[in-house]
């Protein structure tokens, strides 16, 4: 090889190592555990063992109240906020592609649901989470948590508006679930939000009406104080990139519909696997009868 040539695989290997370099910051499988500060170790074991990990698997870190407070204050009431961080989360980086799957346990305000509309409007994606708290909680803190981790083990900082505008989502969809129901909400909600590059162009009374349409396809009627809650998160999605968003939602959407058909298949495997062996069954009970005489 010349000198030339050398010199070009030289440079050929700097950028091989430096690709692999950063790939190495994260990967699939990478995972954290986020801790609410003000846990008892017994608390502590407690969570562990809904997370379903031993301590000491996994990295550890700690949310304060303080911290919470900075996305929750002016979306949730204080005394819903409390002075103690409890809520904590298990999150794990999964294969692109893969969308977000969320479990909680002793939440009871938030569902599952309602965690990924308002992590796909912050920017989480491809990640399994775990919500749990060692006894019941509203969950609404969780989500400082799940920030916390993702960008811990990413190393990239999600957008502040966005992290503060998924938290509003979350509260508001919260309130309309307690009296809509968990469906219908977060369904008006992702409707919303996928019509946003075209809202950003109407008037509030516009935007109205396009609230009363989208609930309208779920037979849900809205009061005024509800439709104005929509009409203020609507306004604040549209502070983000609204093309962006809509391409996460459209995307997570995909996401759950392919699951939904990979059960499907699954399901009906199953079922004719179980046919196969009834028959097959039937069969050898026939042969073993006709033979038995």
């Amino acid at each position: 090889m010349n000198r030339k040539g050398k010199r070009l695989f030289s440079l050929l290997i700097a950028v091989v190592l430096l690709v692999s370099a950063s790939a190495a910051v994260w990967a699939d499988g990478d995972s954290r555990v986020v801790l609410g500060a003000d846990l008892t170790e017994e608390q502590i074991a407690t969570v562990y063992r809904l997370f379903g990990i031993e301590r000491g698997s996994v990295e550890e870190l700690t949310v304060t109240n303080a911290e919470e407070r900075s996305y929750l204050k002016g979306f949730v009431d204080d005394k819903v906020i409390g002075k103690y961080a409890i809520s904590c989360v298990y999150v794990e980086l999964l294969e692109e592609g893969k969308g977000l799957s969320v479990e909680t346990y002793n939440v009871t305000w938030c569902t599952s649901e309602m965690y990924k509309n308002a992590l796909v409007t912050a920017g989480v994606k491809d990640a399994k989470i775990i919500v749990a708290a060692p006894f019941e909680v509203s969950g609404t803190a969780a989500l400082t948590g799940i920030y916390k981790a993702y960008e811990h083990i990413t190393g990239d900082t999600l957008d502040e508006t966005a992290k503060a505008v998924g938290t509003q989502e979350l509260t508001i969809t919260g309130e309309l679930a307690e009296e809509i129901g968990n469906l219908d909400a977060t369904e008006i909600v992702t409707g919303l939000k996928e019509v946003l590059g075209e809202t950003v162009k109407m008037s509030d009374e516009e935007i109205r009406q396009e609230i009363v349409r989208i609930a309208g396809e779920y037979n849900v009627t809205l009061s005024d104080r509800q439709i104005q809650q929509l009409i203020d998160l609507c306004r604040s999605l549209e502070g983000l990139d609204a093309e962006s968003l809509r391409e996460r939602v459209v995307e997570a959407q995909e996401t759950i519909k392919k699951i939904g058909e990979a059960k499907d298949k699954a399901v009906g495997f199953y079922e004719k696997l179980s046919q196969f062996f009834s028959s097959a069954s039937d069969f050898f009970s026939q042969v073993k009868a006709l033979f038995g005489k």
